[in-house]
């Protein structure tokens, strides 16, 4: 995730909303200094590709960015996705983020689910037209 997103996840923790991710390991891509919560927290600043191919496919079946327009649109951009996930949640965030802030190119999308919770939130997969 980028460090916006983190900052807005444990702005919403504070808020008693909770940490959403669990107990599953966490990269935060920034080249900030920000506080570590939890253990499962690390921190990157280097290349996407390299963040992918060396240290999370080897270990993780499936790696999930999740946040703000900027790392969205570089895995587009790099051809990381494949699949676009959005969750819209109950809560209207009064100043955000666009959803893929630069991106230089359409990518095609094909919707493969959609999702409604009691709880008001609504999830959408698309996978990524290659």
């Amino acid at each position: 995730m980028g460090s916006r997103t983190y900052e807005t996840a444990l702005n919403f923790e504070g808020k008693g909303f909770g940490w959403a991710y669990g107990d599953k390991p966490t990269f935060v891509l920034t080249r900030r200094t920000l506080p570590k919560t939890r253990n499962t927290v690390e921190f990157y600043s280097g290349d996407l590709r390299r963040l992918v191919g060396e240290r999370l496919k080897p270990h993780f079946p499936g790696i999930w960015f999740v946040g703000g327009g900027e790392v969205s649109a570089e895995c587009l951009r790099l051809g990381l996705a494949d699949e676009v996930r959005y969750s819209i949640v109950p809560i209207v965030i009064g100043d955000g983020i666009p959803f893929f802030r630069g991106l230089d190119c359409d990518v095609g999308l094909h919707l493969l689910e959609t999702v409604a919770y009691e709880s008001g939130m609504v999830a959408l997969r698309y996978e990524v037209r290659k």
